[in-house]
């Protein structure tokens, strides 16, 4: 039976934050880090995942600062590297909140390049690690990802719609959805305070943001948490280049890649992904 999803607005550092959570009362825990798609929260990627193994941990999803319903300051940080120290702090705030020593992590995409330096900075906080299509290493900007950050330079339910057919490789994945999808998204993108936020976090030249989300070989070398690497070999988004430069530096590390997927695989590999996240966690891999 699937875990029922609760949601509660907590005061963390930077504001407010919204969290989804499945599963609470488990004896272990996992924190789950949304992308940084326009109109991006903790639900929309994480909605299949928080179901299924909120039946085994307790499954926390929030919006980061910026995104969703949680805060957006007014006036934005004009830099990756400041929103990047806010969503750290954030998520550090959110444990202590909810006291919660250490916890497993799962980032995707935007979410895998905070949790890099979330594991520099309190190591102890974490024992597990999945890094799913994640940028934070050199890469170049892809043609998806830079239409992605830009999505605001001609803003429409019709680019919605186009944008989120290049998060999948077999299209039919939203095949009579897509339309719904697509204005769903568009009408949360659309909300002011979610539109300066994402402004403020990608501003062209995109490539420049992305560089500075790198982090240091030396840093990767040196993080000793069990990392798990999950990347969809057709990634259009966030090239699986990202996910082979981590798995060559990065001393505790498997990789684990899904041809014929794109950068949704927790969309279209969703039962494969759950087992791979539950057998990781429980030491079965």
């Amino acid at each position: 039976m699937a875990a029922e999803n609760k949601t509660a607005t907590l005061q963390t550092a930077g504001g407010a934050t919204f969290l989804n959570r499945a599963g609470a009362g488990k004896d272990e825990a996992v924190l789950f880090l949304h992308g940084s798609g326009p109109g991006a929260t903790g639900w929309s990627n994480w909605q299949y995942a928080l179901p299924a193994l909120g039946e085994h941990f307790d499954c926390l999803a929030p919006d980061l600062i910026g995104f969703g319903e949680s805060d957006h300051p007014n006036p934005p940080p004009i830099r990756i590297q400041e929103w990047m120290r806010r969503w750290v702090d954030q998520q550090l705030a959110l444990l202590d909140e909810l006291k919660l020593d250490k916890v497993h992590l799962v980032g995707n995409s935007m979410g895998g390049a905070i949790a890099l330096p979330l594991l520099m900075a309190a190591p102890q906080r974490f024992d597990k690690v999945v890094l799913m299509g994640a940028i934070g290493a050199p890469c170049r900007l892809t043609p998806g990802l830079d239409r992605l950050w830009g999505f605001y330079n001609d803003p429409s339910p019709r680019t919605m719609a186009q944008v989120i057919t290049w998060f999948v490789h077999d299209v039919g994945i939203v095949s009579g959805r897509l339309e719904a999808i697509a204005q769903a998204r568009f009408e949360a993108a659309m909300q002011p305070e979610i539109r300066r936020s994402f402004e403020a976090m990608f501003p062209a030249p995109r490539q420049k943001v992305l560089d500075e989300l790198v982090v240091p070989d030396l840093a990767l070398s040196r993080l000793r948490h069990p990392i798990l690497l999950v990347h969809g070999r057709d990634d259009a988004i966030v090239s699986l280049e990202t996910s082979l430069y981590l798995a060559q530096r990065l001393p505790n590390v498997q990789l684990h890649v899904y041809g014929q997927c794109s950068h949704w695989v927790q969309v279209e590999r969703s039962q494969s992904f759950h087992r791979l996240l539950l057998d990781f966690f429980t030491g079965q891999m």
